[in-house]
């Protein structure tokens, strides 16, 4: 018996010591994985090998990793970028809430701008909407309406996101924060002036964002409710998402919302033109990006 309950005693220590030595899913797993997903990444490989039974917290781990990897090549850090803030989206991916990427400076294009048809392993596009961090006051906001204080612009945004994934690969919502929730590249519009109002509470909200193609034919459209029904709920998501982590939003930070419109997929000899009508109070106003 005495030797019985040792032998318990030594299996005990030693389950307990690999747990430390060994977790589940360690940094080394998510260094090793990043770095065959950055591999791929940058070749525009399709991944075909992922761990869809990820935790979200695994997917962090992979994700941090990630960035880490394709900053030397597309630039350091200048914000971050919320997906699957619409809930209806959400149920697809299996999840309760939105997901968080990073920006990287390389990533941020001008309006007009001419890209490859085939930027990214599945290159796609979506309309989007960014708005621009004003000072670090913005870590202490609870609320839309505080959120707002301490924003000093709104972008229009063209997200051109990378799925990565090849055929036969589940998405989910760990397998999208594992790959960076597809940040790719995004082009930008002029910036647009905020000011903290009711009147900027409501445009903010209700402004109608369409996507044309070259000829002219509507191919989406949205509006500015489809971010959490409002896209200062977006910006105080990722806030909260970036501060639990222990990290602070700052002056100049870029935050992209979400997709406002469905996602459409790149093809050579097209032109994407995205009208922003309700946004700037001096008129619509447009972002456009051409496929070669």
């Amino acid at each position: 018996m005495k030797h019985f309950t040792a032998m318990k005693s030594v299996l005990l220590i030693t389950a307990i010591f690999a747990m430390i030595l060994f977790p589940a899913f360690s940094l080394v797993q998510a260094a090793d994985f990043a770095s065959q997903l950055a591999e791929q990444y940058h070749k525009k490989t399709p991944v075909t090998e992922i761990d869809t039974n990820m935790t979200m917290e695994q997917a962090a781990k992979v994700q941090e990793q990630f960035v880490i990897l394709i900053v030397e090549k597309l630039g350091e850090p200048v914000g971050y970028k919320a997906g699957l803030t619409n809930p209806q989206v959400q149920k697809i991916f299996g999840v309760n809430q939105p997901v968080r990427g990073t920006l990287l400076k390389k990533m941020m294009l001008q309006n007009g701008a001419v890209v490859p048809a085939d930027f990214g392993t599945v290159p796609m596009s979506e309309g989007d909407l960014l708005v621009r961090v004003k000072d670090d006051g913005i870590n202490q906001a609870k609320t839309p309406e505080e959120t707002l204080k301490h924003l000093d612009a709104v972008i229009p945004f063209i997200e051109l996101p990378d799925m990565v994934c090849g055929k036969g690969v589940k998405f989910n919502g760990p397998v999208l924060v594992a790959i960076n929730v597809g940040a790719r590249y995004g082009v930008l519009g002029d910036p647009i002036p905020l000011e903290a109002t009711p009147e900027w509470m409501a445009r903010l909200k209700n402004f109608t964002l369409q996507v044309f193609d070259e000829k002219g034919t509507l191919l989406s459209e949205g509006k500015g409710t489809a971010l959490l029904g409002d896209p200062l709920s977006a910006a105080l998501w990722i806030k909260d998402s970036v501060n639990a982590e222990g990290k602070k939003l700052k002056k100049g930070d870029l935050l992209s919302l979400g997709s406002i419109t469905k996602m459409i997929p790149a093809k050579s000899g097209t032109t994407l033109k995205a009208k922003y009508t309700g946004l700037d109070p001096k008129g619509p106003v447009e972002v456009t990006v051409t496929f070669k």
